[in-house]
């Protein structure tokens, strides 16, 4: 596509999928428009590498366009009025928590898979910063992953607009390596670590008014039957959420609406919010592909400007443990009147062999192995080769986001291992 303009009328969206290796420049000629909620000054370009974005404008505008896009067109219907109700309400709560002292909104965003809740919650985080209020994110989806790769659990706070060029702000997140992509794995652990966010959390509020009065967006998986189901409301218990946005389906809506009513819950609002028409619906292959850039996204960049830094070590100076002992069977395929006698928080060590090749591994700020259970991650590295004999003795070459020494001793291992890492 060579370069053009395009004007898109008051209301209406330009919605635009560019391939990861191709990349589109947006500028904005005249008028207002926005990004999933961050604005574009006037003047200023912005540049779209392999991902799926709508314009939004409220009066109107003039866009100057300059590369290629797979697919793009515009459209009238938006679910940008429902949005920019409930945000006008969630100001509301928040001006009032400001004057008493009090809590602002802890919004959840809740919906099957695809249904566009991580849009939704930036959207929302971008209007409330628009208006000067620093809300906390928390990501529970560990299946793709907003703030760190996939299989975390995080949060941090959020200052500055969130853009499609530079993502939610990493200098000082909060993350809890799950290590596995879907919570059967170890539900247990998932809820033990969405218990300590949600006390560490509680504290931060608790020493900063501003903080409390701000508020924070919550984004879930996909998985919103069975033992999904059973962790959102686990969730919202833990991290008190007071409204919950429920997107594009009626059913989750109304069993949600009757299972926080019997508990008896006045405080917390569920609203159902329309699905946006542009949101695409990936294929498992695409989800795939998808947690592995994010893995890659986490040590190059977007668009792949980082450098990070392969280090080859002893194996001996690899402290790797997991938590678990893996998979844990259903209590329907147990024996009548028998548990399971794996313990799904035991912290396990881990030889050092092939079976952590290609996979991701968090440095754990523990200072101790039995910390490693309670304390976040430092970050992650990736296992590129490992030359282990059977006696243990051997090295392995590791992929870091920067050079030195890691910043901690003890190693997390999950079942993230990504194939064709380069």
């Amino acid at each position: 596509m060579t370069l053009r303009e395009l004007s898109l009328a008051k209301q209406h969206e330009l919605r635009v999928e560019v391939l990861p290796d191709k990349k589109l420049t947006v500028g904005l000629r005249r008028g207002d428009a926005e990004i999933f909620g961050a604005q574009i000054g006037l003047g200023e370009k912005v540049t779209i590498h392999g991902q799926k974005i709508a314009i939004f404008t409220y009066g109107g505008c003039l866009l100057e366009l300059d590369g290629d896009a797979e697919v793009m067109y515009t459209s009238e219907e938006t679910p940008m009025e429902a949005y920019i109700n409930v945000h006008n309400v969630f100001e509301n709560q928040r001006t009032k928590a400001q004057s008493n002292g009090g809590q602002g909104p802890r919004v959840m965003v809740v919906g099957p898979t695809d249904s566009g809740k991580s849009t939704l919650c930036r959207i929302l985080i971008n209007y409330a910063l628009r208006l000067g209020w620093s809300p906390t994110f928390v990501d529970l989806d560990i299946g793709q992953g907003s703030i760190a790769p996939p299989g975390t659990i995080a949060a941090t706070p959020v200052q500055l607009p969130v853009t499609v060029e530079d993502g939610y702000p990493l200098d000082v997140p909060l993350v809890f390596y799950f290590g596995h992509t879907t919570p059967v794995q170890n539900a247990n652990l998932y809820k033990f670590q969405v218990e300590r966010m949600a006390t560490l959390l509680d504290r931060r509020a608790n020493r900063h008014p501003t903080v409390a009065a701000s508020g924070m967006l919550v984004n879930t998986m996909g998985w919103v039957e069975g033992l999904g189901y059973e962790l959102i409301l686990h969730a919202i218990k833990a991290l008190k959420v007071d409204n919950v946005l429920v997107v594009g389906q009626e059913r989750l809506h109304s069993q949600l609406e009757s299972d926080l009513r019997q508990a008896r819950n006045p405080r917390i609002q569920v609203l159902r919010l329309p699905k946006s028409g542009g949101v695409v619906t990936r294929s498992p292959e695409t989800r795939r592909a998808d947690r592995a850039s994010r893995v890659r996204d986490y040590f190059y960049g977007v668009p792949r400007t980082l450098m990070p830094h392969s280090e080859t070590i002893q194996s001996t100076e690899l402290n790797i443990y997991r938590v678990g002992g893996g998979r844990q069977a259903q209590s329907s395929i147990r024996p009548a009147g028998t548990a399971s006698l794996m313990n799904p928080l035991k912290i396990t060590p881990v030889r050092v062999g092939n079976e952590i090749s290609n996979c991701l591994l968090g440095v754990s700020h523990a200072r101790t192995a039995e910390e490693i259970l309670s304390v976040s991650v430092a970050g992650f590295i990736f296992i590129q080769r490992v030359d282990v004999r059977d006696d243990g003795e051997g090295t392995v070459t590791y992929l870091a986001p920067g050079p030195g020494s890691l910043p901690g001793r003890y190693l997390l291992l999950g079942s993230i291992e990504i194939l064709n890492f380069t």
